[in-house]
């Protein structure tokens, strides 16, 4: 779900309730788009008092306001704009907070004493609106004392952002307030716009995602994509109307219900009221608003940041990859051009056998193949003898058979190349802690991959692998890359116990601690739908999965790190879906 103007209103709401009458006692510029504002809340009748943290970013890419109970220091230097509102507002007092209408902004009511010991009113006001968020700073009549953002009329024609000036909301998309509309207002609006219906919702009323719009659609039993001029029904916008309606009454009521929606293990989305169209997804309930928010888009940043840590990695495997797959297509058709050299040799022989009937300057020879029975016409060098054609045939005969047996030794290398490859490419798609990165790097640098720099040592990883308890508490280990692969496979694993691996195809060892005891179906079935996630196949429907007792599995002298064998074995095909697994602590 997008900062949109539902979650403002959840987030307002709940930063009504814990920080009104809130005392401001440190202010802080951690970056140059974030403000963390440290408070202390006046205790009620017997009760202890107690500190609040308020995280503020405008930046473009992931604009956020929500309480926290991390901390971020600003810079020994405070920026300017910390400096200010140090000057106006430090130990001032929260009088208030609110949200004009269900537009993306929340306004700080802040209340302390100017010099002269006289109380004051200002606001700290914060647009979140992606790109253009920002945080303003005005005074009681409502004009800019200074913004973090300083935004000139080179910049925008539409308002500027520099001390002095008037502040206004600027209404870009001529949006309506959706907080008090009537039915015939709403038919009137929706029906003039020639778009699918879900998105005339969204840009008619201010504070509706594209989401909440669908949502809104599929409460009412229509299809968002539906374009609104194919609305014939009078009964489908009356239905349309009451889902709306319904939606907006919720929001005045501050009835939220905080969740997160998972799909695949992975945080899809979230939202402040409950979500009909996510009903197929897995739900985590927040109580409060600032702890779903924390945590979702923590797990967000940390995907990015993975992303970023990882891209470096990805291009080098990518283009070794790149590169091995070229050479080993060219290298099958040098092989394939070799297969002919049985021929070469077949034209010898039977020229040392029939040779000595071919005439003089015979540009070829019909003689029987005493293989089929069938006549063969072979083609013949004019200057040279038989004999002499003869001895040239098992010339290029001899040539392409150790060319032949050369280029399978060097396909079966590149080959392998390409596997071990794609298990560090694998590997890099599950790292989920930058710890997870350092291993597969070593990796890459034993293999030659990627050179170490100057007399830089090894680094050690304090990655270690995944681990799973099963339903029937059956502990289950999983490699993240090959150096892990072979840790769980080789060391933590007894001949007794099972080995999972995705079938054919780059992924991670699974390995099931049974300590003796007869493994249930279930826990079979679990441990497969891990080797199936932790694997280049997670995004497929189905995937196939090898599994046998550790004892099976060996590793051949030599090769690469996590590669090995086995020759008995069950496969399964199972959905690579892990959300209802729990990592063990």
């Amino acid at each position: 779900m997008a900062f949109d103007g539902i979650t403002i209103a959840g987030i307002v709401a709940e930063l009504k309730t814990k920080l009104v009458g809130a005392r401001i006692v440190k202010i802080a510029q951690p970056e140059r788009d974030e403000l963390m504002l440290s408070l202390k809340i006046v205790p009620r009748p017997g009760e202890p008092g107690s500190s609040k943290r308020l995280f503020i970013s405008v930046d473009a890419a992931m604009p956020l306001i929500y309480l926290t109970e991390s901390n971020k220091s600003g810079p020994k230097t405070a920026p300017g704009f910390c400096m200010l509102l140090r000057k106006h507002i430090g130990n001032g007092r929260i009088s208030d907070i609110s949200q004009p209408g269900l537009e993306r902004v929340v306004i700080l009511h802040i209340s302390h004493l100017n010099e002269m010991g006289d109380y004051q009113e200002k606001k700290l006001i914060v647009e979140i609106m992606g790109k253009h968020s920002n945080i303003i700073f005005v005074n009681g009549e409502d004009v800019i004392i200074d913004g973090i953002k300083h935004v000139s009329s080179m910049v925008s024609s539409l308002r500027e952002v520099l001390p002095g000036r008037p502040y206004f909301i600027p209404d870009t998309l001529k949006k309506l307030s959706p907080l008090g509309t009537i039915y015939a207002e709403f038919h009137a609006l929706i029906s003039e716009k020639p778009l699918p219906l879900f998105q005339a919702l969204y840009l008619t009323y201010a504070g509706l995602s594209p989401q909440m719009a669908q949502e809104i659609c599929h409460r009412a039993g229509l299809d968002g994509d539906l374009s609104v001029a194919a609305m014939e029904d009078e009964a489908a916008f009356i239905r349309l109307h009451e889902a709306f309606s319904a939606i907006i009454d919720r929001i005045k009521a501050g009835q939220f219900e905080a969740a997160i929606y998972y799909q695949d293990g992975k945080a899809r989305d979230f939202s402040l009221l409950p979500m009909t169209i996510y009903a197929d997804l897995e739900r985590k309930a927040y109580t409060s608003v600032s702890a779903l928010l924390n945590d979702f888009y923590q797990q967000k940043n940390l995907s990015s940041r993975m992303r970023q840590k990882s891209a470096d990695l990805r291009k080098i495997t990518q283009a070794i990859l790149e590169r091995d797959r070229r050479k080993y297509d060219m290298q099958l058709r040098q092989i394939e051009d070799t297969q002919k050299k049985e021929r070469f040799k077949l034209y010898g022989e039977l020229l040392n056998t029939y040779g000595h009937n071919s005439p003089p300057q015979a540009k070829e020879i019909v003689v029987p193949n005493h293989y089929s029975g069938e006549m063969l016409s072979i083609p013949l060098d004019s200057k040279l003898s038989a004999h002499e054609n003869a001895r040239k045939y098992f010339e290029k005969y001899n040539k392409m058979k150790r060319t032949a047996e050369a280029l399978h030794g060097l396909t079966e290398d590149v080959k392998e190349e390409i596997a071990h490859l794609e298990t560090i490419q694998a590997a890099i798609d599950i790292a989920a802690h930058e710890e997870d990165l350092v291993e597969i790097k070593e990796e890459m640098i034993a293999s030659g991959y990627i050179r170490r720099r100057g007399n830089a040592k090894a680094v050690v990883s304090k990655s270690q692998p995944y681990h799973y308890i099963s339903s029937d508490g059956f502990h289950i280990h999983v490699g993240k890359n090959n150096y892990q692969n072979e840790q769980i496979t080789f060391k933590l694993a007894d001949g007794g116990d099972y080995w999972f691996h995705a079938k054919q195809m780059a992924g991670s060892h699974v390995i099931v601690k049974t300590l003796g005891r007869e493994m249930s179906d279930k826990t079979y079935e679990e441990a497969a739908a891990l080797a199936a996630y932790y694997s280049a196949g997670r995004a497929q429907e189905k995937v196939e999965v090898d599994y046998t007792e550790k004892k099976n599995v060996k590793k051949p002298g030599g090769k690469k790190p996590g590669f090995v064998i086995y020759h008995t074995n069950y496969s399964m095909v199972v959905k690579p879906d892990i959300s209802a697994l729990v990592q063990a602590p």
